[in-house]
């Protein structure tokens, strides 16, 4: 996927077909409709291509400051594509203060499959408005 990510074809590949079977989204088709009608394909897929620059696929890795404001990762029990020693292991990446949660019962799209703990950990996070 991220090669696709990276070249014009990536758009192309971006079916409802390979949102089920390889992303398994657990709302392909309403996702892809989404995604067709308003245009954000191109898009969604210029996050990733801002983040990875191709040359990080092949050679070292790149240097990053660590990241100086108070982080929360948070990990799915059945992510397909994050192993959970990965999101641990982002503490090393931040200086500014780091908070884990783990989501027992979902997948990598686990705002999708458990919203109402997703949002009761971004509420708990997040300083409340003054």
């Amino acid at each position: 996927m991220l090669l696709f990510q990276l070249t014009p074809e990536g758009e192309a590949w971006v079916t409802e077909e390979h949102l089920r079977e390889w992303a398994h989204h657990p709302d392909a088709a309403a996702v892809h409709t989404e995604l067709v009608r308003d245009g954000s394909i191109t898009p969604g897929l210029n996050y990733y291509r801002a983040n990875v620059p191709p040359a990080a696929l092949f050679g070292p890795p790149i240097e990053l400051p660590p990241i100086a404001v108070p982080t929360m990762g948070v990990w799915s029990s059945a992510d397909f594509a994050l192993l959970e020693e990965q999101m641990a292991g982002s503490a090393a990446f931040c200086a500014g203060g780091w908070r884990y949660e783990r989501i027992d019962g979902a997948g990598h799209w686990f705002q999708w499959e458990q919203p109402e703990r997703t949002n009761a950990l971004l509420l708990d996070f997040f300083p409340a408005p003054a």
